[in-house]
């Protein structure tokens, strides 16, 4: 029996994204995937700029920052990202 969950792109849409010690550091806006293959690259994110993490990473002119798809530790009511390979 194959016990594969799939998400609906559609249904992630303005999901809270958090790290894994708990900061939420925005919503989820879009996502980038490449065109040749197919794999989801990374997420687009509106920031939460209250978020220290969020700050981090975008200046203040910039209205969305990018995560890296190998920080998704886990999609669930919220999509959680290891703090630690965000750059």
């Amino acid at each position: 029996m194959n016990t594969k969950k799939f998400a609906i792109a559609k249904q992630l849409g303005g999901k809270r994204v958090i790290t894994n010690r708990g900061e939420e550091i925005g919503r989820l806006s879009d996502m980038t995937i490449d065109e040749s293959t197919g794999r989801l690259e990374g997420l687009v994110v509106e920031p939460n700029m209250a978020s220290k993490v969020a700050k981090n990473l975008v200046s203040s002119r910039e209205k969305l920052m990018n995560i890296p798809y190998k920080a998704v530790f886990a999609v669930g009511d919220v999509i959680v990202v290891d703090e630690s390979l965000l750059v």
